[in-house]
């Protein structure tokens, strides 16, 4: 049949065709698509009792139209990388139901009765006690999943072949960790930050070090990325009672550095400090960045014993495990910068009454992170540069 662009309309016989909805006359759709990328309808039965989510990849940006073209294979990618995280962390990501490849779409759990992470920062909520730390789980059970230590070597070669995006990961290479040193159309900025903007394009030391992280974005092939893993990617929410916290949209997966996303993580935590710190709200803020890398590091050394290739001895772990710390602070810096003067910024500092102080601390601090990684040792470190920002 093809590809074709599903409508609210169409939802109903599209779920009832896959095998998804038996009754067609007992559903009710709405469309609730936010995000640049795709749409999102949610399908749900008179008396509430079952529910789905439908995300289909548009072959354009969305909220540009056909002027911006965009594969829908990042599709692919998000399946293929549910699949991936399913079999290690399947309590930390939203139920998938079905991948349909010749239309882009995935028919998943419906998440509405959870919120989105970074509008409850922003309404001033606290993190609580178990979010960071169940996302430096996942990070962790997924990267030795699908590194070297955790797969074989015929296993990961075809992980790495059918995990390629060349695409997504060129805006990445360019909006994240490029255009933000340079001129570039793409950029933008408060008025008030227009020095720190010219500042950081003139200074070498940075834009060296930013080129370093850039080529390793591009070269290591250390294990699958979730790839865009932010505050804006993560629900949180209870259920029974009980915590829950849901990693989704990982459209940008791929095999690169472990580091990223970590870094990801703790540059949008780091922003809602600021964020929190300027409307005299800090509450659980600045413990995010620790618990987060402290459980990474404890689930890593806990997997570790089931490594496949024993070469790599104890010594060779603490090694690997500092170097993946300092790497993810080089990220966090990047992604920092890049959502206060380059293409797309973050709501956790243009929805202030006066964005400009808390950006400016953001900024110095990005650049700390990147141009200082090697000698912030430890998330205490970081703290100390947090607080003299």
């Amino acid at each position: 049949m093809g590809y074709r662009i599903l409508e609210t309309d169409d939802i109903p016989g599209y779920l009832h065709e896959r095998g998804h909805w038996p009754d067609v006359t007992d559903i009710h759709v709405r469309e609730v698509s936010d995000g640049n990328m795709n749409r999102v309808f949610l399908a749900s039965s008179t008396d509430g009792t079952r529910s789905v989510a439908v995300k289909q990849a548009l072959p354009w940006v969305r909220v540009a139209g056909p002027s911006w073209p965009m594969s829908p294979d990042r599709a692919d990618a998000e399946a293929r990388a549910y699949d991936q995280i399913a079999r290690v962390a399947p309590d930390k990501i939203p139920s998938v139901h079905g991948y349909d490849p010749e239309n882009y779409a995935l028919v998943m759990e419906d998440m509405s009765d959870l919120e989105v992470l970074r509008t409850l920062l922003n309404e001033g909520a606290a993190y609580g006690p178990d979010t960071s730390a169940r996302i430096g789980e996942l990070v962790a059970r997924l990267s030795f999943a699908t590194s070297d230590f955790g797969m074989d070597s015929a296993s990961r070669k075809a992980l790495i072949a059918a995990s390629v995006s060349p695409e997504l990961c060129k805006i990445t290479e360019d909006v994240v960790l490029s255009e933000p040193y340079i001129e570039h159309e793409h950029n933008h900025w408060h008025q008030d930050l227009t020095d720190l903007a010219s500042e950081f394009r003139a200074d070498t030391r940075l834009r060296t070090e930013v080129a370093d992280l850039r080529h390793l974005f591009m070269t290591s092939a250390q294990a699958l990325l979730h790839g865009d893993l932010h505050t804006g990617s993560i629900m949180v929410g209870e259920r029974e009672g009980t915590p829950v916290v849901r990693v989704f949209d990982p459209e940008f997966s791929f095999v690169g550095p472990i580091g990223f996303d970590l870094g990801l993580y703790w540059a949008n935590a780091l922003v809602s400090e600021e964020r929190a710190r300027a409307l005299g709200r800090l509450t659980d803020h600045a413990d995010q960045l620790r618990l987060s890398w402290e459980a990474f590091e404890r689930e890593f050394r806990a997997l570790w014993p089931t490594r496949v290739d024993t070469f790599f001895d104890d010594a060779y772990l603490d090694r690997f495990l500092r170097r993946v710390w300092t790497e993810s602070l080089g990220y966090a810096g990047t992604e920092i910068i890049r959502r206060i003067i380059g293409f797309a910024h973050l709501t956790d500092l243009t929805t202030l009454p006066d964005p400009v102080p808390a950006s400016r601390r953001a900024l110095l601090l990005g650049r700390e992170l990147i141009v200082r990684r090697a000698e912030l040792t430890g998330p205490q470190e970081v703290r100390v540069a947090v607080e003299q920002g």
